[in-house]
């Protein structure tokens, strides 16, 4: 019996103590909890009406990103020819001149069907006289998860390279104007740092002073290290662009083709599910350009 009584003591005194001291602090308690809630009331007012930036889409889009791969250093290794050597065989299928409202949806068809992408290098004034439509088909590349690329707006060669020398304010101007009319397309949040120089820019005097530009505001050039030949000399069928692919892409393993998607370019259609099986069976990996 006289265990049970301490017992009892012990509890009561115990109760007696959180009574007084919850008692004394309540009163502190609720003032905190009263401040944190004010707290509260004045973010939520203060962020009231705002809208999250969107997250900036750099070439391509958010699914698109897992097909991607570094512009620079794929520039770098066009500029120093270093694209014989690696573990992993890389293909870049880039296509230039469009969007065209004839050839640009079949090879996007072909592209999906083959569960490959590619790098579009686009024209503003190609897009913008294709009208809606083309717009539309600027959406898909990019919906796709294709990559896309600025090749100007005019792809003037006298404009931009006047007596054949780099005009760097014509050319930047072009760009410009390309670049506006992507985020009037895809939305404001998305850029593309890539570029390709009309005719290549192997082809022209007074790159340097554009390429430091390039530098200076991220932006990458890139060339080819093979091509179909669709836009070079006579018109060839789709066998012969397939054989010139073969032959230019030899022994490379980095790969970065050139083909185009602009107007008369049926040949490059017929032609593209034979070059993509051609890259797969050769252990080629494909990557986009951003």
């Amino acid at each position: 019996m006289k265990k049970y009584y301490i017992s009892i003591a012990i509890v009561l005194v115990t109760g007696c103590a959180v009574f007084m001291l919850s008692d004394k602090k309540l009163p502190e308690i609720e003032n905190t909890v009263q401040a944190k809630e004010q707290q509260g009331t004045k973010e939520e007012n203060k962020n009231e009406g705002k809208i999250e930036k969107p997250e900036m889409l750099i070439g391509t889009s958010e699914e698109g990103k897992e097909f991607s791969y570094d512009a620079a250093e794929v520039a770098r290794k066009l500029r120093s020819y270093d694209f014989y050597r690696g573990e992993e065989k890389t293909v870049f299928l880039t296509f230039d001149d469009g969007a065209s409202t004839t050839i640009t949806p079949q090879i996007l068809k072909i592209l999906k069907e083959e569960e490959v992408r590619a790098t579009f290098f686009v024209i503003g004034d190609t897009i913008e006289k294709g009208g809606e439509r083309a717009k539309a088909l600027v959406r898909e590349i990019f919906e796709q998860g294709n990559a896309i690329g600025n090749h100007t707006y005019g792809h003037n060669y006298q404009y931009l390279y006047p007596n054949r020398t780099v005009n760097v304010n014509h050319f930047f101007t072009d760009v410009e104007k390309t670049d506006k009319l992507l985020k009037e397309i895809i939305g404001e949040n998305f850029s593309t740092r890539v570029i390709r120089c009309p005719g290549g820019m192997m082809s022209w005097k007074g790159t340097k002073e554009l390429d430091d530009n390039f530098i200076k505001n991220n932006r990458v050039s890139i060339d080819w290290n093979a091509l179909s030949k669709d836009a070079e000399g006579k018109k060839k069928n789709a066998a012969q662009l397939i054989e010139n692919v073969k032959e230019t892409s030899k022994d490379k393993k980095m790969v970065v083709l050139l083909m185009h998607d602009t107007y008369g370019k049926e040949e490059t259609v017929k032609a593209l599910p034979s070059i993509i099986r051609y890259f797969k069976e050769q252990g080629y990996q494909f990557r986009t350009l951003v």
